[in-house]
């Protein structure tokens, strides 16, 4: 049998929801602790989806620029857009490191954002009087694969 906190090291979102298994358990097993089992549990299931959350709002990040360096034809801010979506990226790989079970949820999370970002993507670009066609023609056809969201892919050129 492993440590029992060796969980907490290899995967975090994991271990937050083992252990709040495994405080219920403890209360439907009448363990006599002066502990609020309930709310315990609570606090540290609501670790493991902040987590979940964070990884779900920079996958929402990278979509939003992505689409934005597909459809447009502006050149200057695409450094910026490249390097946010680097930087969420990187945010995301240490997400991973830390919980990689949450690699489960990648997909399912670009699928479910990949709409909200193709809205948030076309309003920046028609509040600045550019063309949302690819954008529309990208939500039609389909979104980006977890290995072009995670890697280091990017469009080939502007819109």
């Amino acid at each position: 049998m492993s440590k029992p906190g060796a969980l907490y090291d290899e995967d975090f979102v994991r271990w937050t929801e083992q252990q709040a298994a495994a405080l219920r358990r403890a209360k439907t097993a009448g363990a006599n602790l002066p502990l609020d089992w309930d709310n315990l549990a609570e606090e540290i299931e609501s670790l493991g989806r902040s987590n979940r959350r964070e990884l779900r709002s920079q996958i929402t990040r990278i979509l939003h620029h992505l689409l934005k360096l597909e459809a447009s034809p502006a050149i200057e801010p695409r450094a910026g857009w490249r390097n946010t979506i680097r930087q969420a990226r990187d945010q995301i790989d240490a997400l991973l490191e830390d919980s990689p079970s949450l690699r489960n949820d990648v997909e399912a999370l670009i699928a479910k954002q990949f709409r909200i970002a193709a809205e948030l993507a076309a309003d920046d670009l028609e509040s600045h009087g550019e063309p949302t066609e690819r954008i529309k023609a990208r939500l039609a056809a389909d979104g980006f694969t977890a290995a072009e969201v995670l890697g280091n892919w990017f469009p080939e050129k502007a819109g």
